[in-house]
């Protein structure tokens, strides 16, 4: 029978980690282990490793799933067969590891970056987005993707298109273009959610030149207080899409003063935790709800 206090925390190796994502991974263990569990660090591709002696895993900071989706994937039906309980859910980390699921919330209402969806082995004259997004300049990343691989701007008229890598790229995977909004400067936004409540948020502003707001890559990060309405809103689409969520990262930016979202992160979302004193209290303080719902 497996310990229904027994954790395993899926983190990538720390040495493949840059800091501020290897110090939350530790901080969280240290508190976990504090908090009465037993916690240990895995990598889900371990294969000596006994996934069904654990009460509960956790997707943490498994940076590389995208580059081996079908392993993971594969993982995740093993865990269901086994009976072992994800935090989040398998069915929901399914659904999120792929940005189609953008189409789904689009059409629930909520507003989303527009964003055109750009299909494995289907020709696309790139040439041809800038007139059905009305930008001349876009972003293009893949569907499954993290840290900005293979992401790429496209600017109108730029008369290497034609010859442009994502032409070859498309013959691989999916992609979404979407226009680059000039409010990106002023930063993303990602509101932190645990058990469906709103904990703290941050904005992450790209180093001059460049787009990228990961922290590996230069960007300044500050915590902020988002409006009251803000809030509401992230908080329908986190109980629409996340309700069973242990945690949720709602990334976007702010455009004429409503926040239009760039990705609900629920699989490896850094979780920001420097900026807010409370946040490993609220994560535990949801992680306990979640376990004694079920016990």
């Amino acid at each position: 029978m497996p310990d229904n206090k027994r954790i395993a925390l899926i983190c990538e190796d720390p040495a493949n980690l840059f800091d501020m994502a290897r110090n939350e991974d530790k901080k969280l263990l240290e508190n976990l282990n504090a908090r009465g569990w037993t916690a240990e660090a895995k990598d889900w591709k371990d294969p000596q490793a006994d996934w069904s002696s654990y009460g509960l895993v956790i997707l943490k900071s498994p940076y590389d799933y995208h580059n081996r989706l079908e392993e993971f994937r594969t993982w995740l039906h093993k865990l269901s067969a086994l009976g072992v309980r994800l935090l989040n859910p398998v069915k929901m980390v399914l659904w999120n590891a792929d940005k189609h699921y953008l189409q789904e919330i689009s059409e629930a209402g909520f507003n989303i970056i527009p964003s055109i969806f750009l299909e494995k082995d289907t020709p696309t004259a790139l040439s041809t987005l800038f007139t059905r997004l009305g930008t001349d300049k876009i972003i293009v990343k893949p569907c499954v993707s993290g840290g900005s691989k293979n992401t790429f701007t496209l600017v109108e008229g730029d008369p290497t298109l034609p010859t442009h890598p994502l032409n070859e790229l498309l013959r691989q995977e999916a992609f979404i273009a979407q226009p680059f909004l000039k409010e990106i400067h002023a930063g993303e936004w990602s509101l932190v959610f645990f058990g469906g409540r709103f904990s703290h948020a941050i904005v992450k502003k790209p180093k001059e030149g460049d787009f990228r707001v990961q922290p590996q890559y230069g960007a300044t990060i500050n915590g902020v207080q988002p409006d009251a309405a803000i809030i509401r809103e992230a908080t329908a689409l986190v109980r629409r899409f996340a309700a069973d969520a242990l945690y949720t990262r709602v990334d976007g930016v702010m455009v004429d003063g409503k926040l239009a979202l760039m990705e609900l992160e629920l699989i490896e979302p850094l979780l920001y935790t420097t900026f807010e004193e409370k946040s490993f209290e609220n994560y535990l303080g949801a992680l306990e709800e979640k376990t004694m719902a079920v016990s």
